[in-house]
């Protein structure tokens, strides 16, 4: 299974807001064998997500798009969505349930402060979608044509994804191994346990820890293990972290 993330707000691009929702969603689908060949952030820009969202629908098995959820003006992600698929936008009788009940529980939680919300614009969903309900939030999300929409707030963000996690599922796997060798000392390695064992093998130097991490990527896995165990023999690894000098 290959996802693409698309994450949504002028802010990411801007730099004043650090994305660890790509970082987390990316960590959270690699641990269950999920390969994830694109991550896209792009602003809040109605036509930009629409054009994304469709293409990306059509080129992997499922697409995740975070954030833009809710009723301020740049949060335009549902209706982009919903764009892209020739849909109209439509509250559902669970995502109004569900809008209400949070703002039951916000009005109790402030009873001096007047909460103003339209519901069924907050409840809004493209028609024929699947409701994905916010537990810890407001807007919901929904699935669309393999899209996933879920909000952009990390929190929000993490427990609707805990929600549907087990529908991403892969069989790719990897292998880490360590070594002290300096990275141009074993390029020809590399190269030939990629060819060799059709695996992928990432190089990536840690200056703190004073070693290379290899990372060993594949879908079978005999030939992770095989690659792994070539490399042990060829380039100085070892399968626990090591430093120069030890």
């Amino acid at each position: 299974m290959e996802v693409a993330l698309i994450t949504v707000g002028d802010e990411l691009l801007s730099g004043d807001t650090v994305n660890t929702n790509a970082n987390w969603l990316a960590g959270e689908l690699s641990d269950r064998g999920v390969g994830v060949p694109r991550i896209l952030s792009v602003p809040d820009d109605r036509s930009v997500i629409a054009e994304q969202a469709h293409t990306y629908s059509d080129a992997f098995d499922a697409v995740i798009v975070t954030g833009g959820l809710g009723s301020t003006p740049d949060d335009v992600t549902m209706e982009a969505v919903a764009d892209a698929f020739g849909r109209e936008l439509a509250p559902t009788d669970l995502t109004r349930e569900a809008v209400e009940r949070r703002l039951a529980a916000v009005r109790d939680r402030i009873p001096d402060r007047d909460v103003d919300v339209d519901v069924d614009a907050e409840a809004a969903i493209p028609t024929g979608s699947r409701p994905l309900l916010n537990e810890a939030g407001l807007a919901p999300g929904c699935v669309v044509e393999g899209v996933y929409v879920m909000p952009g707030i990390p929190d929000e963000l993490q427990a609707m994804f805990d929600a549907v996690a087990d529908e991403f599922a892969g069989d790719r796997r990897s292998r880490f191994l360590y070594t002290v060798e300096p990275e141009s000392n074993i390029v020809p390695a590399l190269e030939t346990a990629m060819d060799r064992f059709d695996v992928a093998v990432g190089c990536y130097p840690d200056r703190e820890a004073d070693h290379n991490r290899l990372k060993v990527t594949g879908t079978d896995g005999a030939a992770i293990d095989a690659a792994a165990e070539w490399l042990l023999a060829n380039v100085n690894a070892s399968d626990e972290p090591v430093r120069r000098g030890w």
